[in-house]
């Protein structure tokens, strides 16, 4: 086997939309995440970004099963001594529609700089428009 190495400047970036309305969250941000590394490629490397761009829609109306509504927590730390916050996806949803999302994408990226780069690659937006009409995203059905 011979490793195909793609140039960045000759890599085909497609744009796609995804209308995550009725979706369960983890299904639709493994999708997004696989897109965005270019596994759906044939020309996959994985120390390389040749994924396409992805825009998000309907991200305030995507679904979680069972009663991870007010079970499922997310934390993050303000820095102080004692300074853990916590608070559950009902409420996150409620104030940052887009977030849930975003950060289920990030957290199946890979960690570091590549990682960094790819989630530039990922528009997220709690409703259905969207400024990337110019680009003729292609709508992919999960």
């Amino acid at each position: 086997m011979k490793t195909v190495f793609v140039k960045p400047a000759e890599a085909e970036r497609k744009w796609y939309v995804i209308d995550a309305e009725g979706k369960v969250l983890g299904r639709v941000a493994a999708k997004v995440a696989s897109i965005l590394r270019g596994k759906t490629k044939a020309t996959f490397a994985p120390h390389q970004e040749i994924g396409d761009y992805v825009v998000v829609i309907n991200a305030d109306k995507v679904i979680v099963t069972g009663r991870k509504t007010t079970q499922k927590m997310y934390y993050h730390h303000t820095g102080y001594p004692g300074g853990m916050k916590s608070t559950n996806f009902e409420s996150l949803i409620a104030r940052h529609p887009a977030d849930p999302l975003e950060l289920a994408i990030k957290g199946m990226l890979p960690k570091g700089p590549l990682g960094r780069k790819l989630f530039k690659n990922v528009k997220v937006y709690a409703g259905a428009n969207h400024p990337h009409a110019a680009q003729n995203p292609q709508v992919i059905e999960l």
